[in-house]
């Protein structure tokens, strides 16, 4: 973990208090144009998303009228029924995507592939940042909403399911996270312009409970609709 990293982290409430907890849960209401787009709309708008700190798991519980809950790692996506028995599951789910589009449906262990990749990497930010094999540098400023952000490109190694490889983390002048960037790879490398807003602080670390995305010009300035994907997060808990 470099430098950079260690200020990101360190304003987000520190790695050693980070390091205390191996799981956080949230209770989560999205909306936005995707959902429907893929013909999935209404099954993950009110549902309670945990993820886990320490390895790549995520699970949405429930997951509409479909299953009790998912299961998502790093290679493999499934769903279960109230006695965590399986009713379907997909290995190296990421190739299903193959020739997707951002119009492409999906089938509902896409979906739950999806969502599971996407909390995870959502609610372990800025922290994945000390993870093996993560790297970031400076690349300069962003100006934004009246303020000068510190703009950091971060690479993830192939041992971690992320959208994309290459991604951007835009910092505020009092070090917390306003905005990432990313191509969603599995969806035809749509760029993505990806803000965060509304912090609250539990058991000493930051979260933003308020997550908007839009689609992401060639210029990085977003788009101002469709609002792609909108996040609220609440009763947020570390154990």
């Amino acid at each position: 973990m470099n430098k950079i990293a260690e200020d990101i982290i360190n304003a987000h409430g520190g790695l050693h208090t980070w390091l205390k907890f191996r799981q956080v849960s949230a209770t989560l209401n999205q909306g936005g144009a995707l959902w429907g787009l893929k013909g999935k709309g209404g099954i993950l708008d009110h549902t309670t998303v945990t993820v886990a700190t320490d390895v790549q798991w995520a699970s949405h519980a429930p997951f509409g009228t479909i299953a009790a809950r998912s299961d998502f790692t790093t290679h493999r996506i499934a769903l279960l029924d109230g006695d965590d028995e399986v009713i379907s599951a997909l290995e190296q789910p990421r190739d299903s995507f193959a020739g997707h589009a951002l119009d492409t449906p999906w089938n509902d262990l896409q979906l739950a592939f999806f969502a599971g990749c996407a909390m995870w990497t959502y609610l372990n930010t800025p922290f994945v940042l000390a993870w093996d094999g993560v790297e970031c540098e400076d690349a300069g400023t962003w100006q934004e909403n009246g303020e000068t952000w510190r703009k950091v490109t971060v690479r993830y190694p192939d041992s971690l399911e992320v959208f994309s490889k290459a991604q951007a983390l835009y910092i505020g002048p009092d070090g917390l996270v306003r905005r990432l960037d990313y191509d969603v790879e599995i969806a035809g490398n749509t760029p993505g312009a990806h803000y965060v807003t509304d912090y609250t602080t539990v058991e000493g670390i930051r979260f933003p409970t308020r997550r908007v995305i839009y689609p992401r010009q060639p210029d990085g300035q977003r788009m101002a609709e469709p609002l792609v994907v909108s996040i609220e997060l609440s009763h947020i808990t570390l154990s």
